[in-house]
């Protein structure tokens, strides 16, 4: 009997962790939505990308200052100019490059082209760290992107050659969080991930929010009420919440498990771009999408 108590229980965990991953993934997937939303109230995306950092922000001082509490003894000298620069070219690059993709392009095509983060990291790894890519990497190398042209024609025949700019602004964001990721090995190894996650995150906030002041300091004050309540939910429930439910889904099921599940996100993105957007579906994005999700599924496989 205490046997099988114990293999329910730890059948449990595992299905309560791959839940929390399939939900971190679409809570993280609704942001192109809500984003997408924001637009149709002629707001910029310096002022639409602040006010989601806006609301962001105490939540990241807050898990700041609780980490924080840890030991200092694995700080080093030059840990905060190495902060600052991944908050830079993670969080802040990242964000605003994406929030100016989205301007051109659909929901779906974003979700797919930052899907390719595992593949940037190989590339960047085997250019910058000398770490070989094997076959199967190769071959999943290969049919990742070749997903991402199909969903990219798809969306090229509706839009116009508009889509180009905005899918090379949502590659360049996926790009510069990539770099974040092979960076900052190292560090979250000696501080934690998620103290690295909020002081990195608070350093995004901080210049976002400057960035909206130069540019039109106004507007931040002089939005309609749905823009920023989009925001407040943009910042809750598609930033905060899905970190924390994807670290609570990788404590319970390990990184491999956690990480595949986010498969569902890309399908995710496009159910709800259709329902809530009026954004067409057709086969060819669909068929992409399935091939941008096969490659990085055989990518993670491969890895973990």
């Amino acid at each position: 009997m205490t046997s099988t108590t114990s293999a329910d229980t730890v059948r449990q965990r595992y299905l309560s962790g791959l839940a929390l991953a399939a939900l971190g993934s679409v809570l993280f997937s609704a942001k192109a939505i809500i984003v997408k939303l924001g637009y149709r109230y002629a707001v910029g995306p310096e002022t639409l990308v602040a006010l989601r950092m806006l609301f962001a922000l105490p939540f990241f001082v807050a898990v700041a200052l609780v980490t924080g509490r840890g030991p200092a003894h694995a700080r080093r000298s030059g840990d905060a100019w190495r902060v600052l620069g991944l908050g830079i070219i993670g969080y802040y690059l990242g964000s605003y490059l994406d929030f100016l993709g989205l301007q051109y392009i659909s929901a779906g095509l974003e979700r797919v082209i930052l899907y390719l983060n595992p593949t940037l990291v190989l590339l960047i790894s085997a250019l910058v760290l000398r770490r070989p890519i094997g076959r199967l990497q190769w071959i999943a190398l290969a049919v990742s992107y070749a997903g991402v042209i199909t969903v990219f024609s798809h969306d090229l025949r509706l839009s116009g050659e508009s889509v180009a700019l905005g899918a090379a602004l949502v590659f360049a964001s996926a790009l510069s969080y990539s770099v974040y990721l092979v960076s900052a090995g190292e560090l979250i190894a000696r501080i934690g991930t998620m103290r690295l996650t909020a002081w990195a995150s608070i350093v995004a906030c901080l210049l976002c929010v400057a960035q909206a002041l130069l540019t039109d300091p106004v507007a931040l004050l002089t939005q309609p009420w749905p823009v920023y309540g989009l925001s407040a939910i943009n910042a809750v429930c598609c930033t905060v919440l899905p970190v924390f439910l994807v670290m609570m889904a990788i404590e319970r099921v390990g990184s491999g498990p956690a990480s595949q599940t986010g498969m569902v996100g890309p399908v995710a993105t496009i159910a709800m771009a259709a329902l809530v957007l009026d954004e067409p579906v057709s086969a060819t994005q669909m068929l992409g999408t399935a091939i941008v999700v096969a490659g990085v599924f055989i990518l993670t496989t491969r890895k973990h």
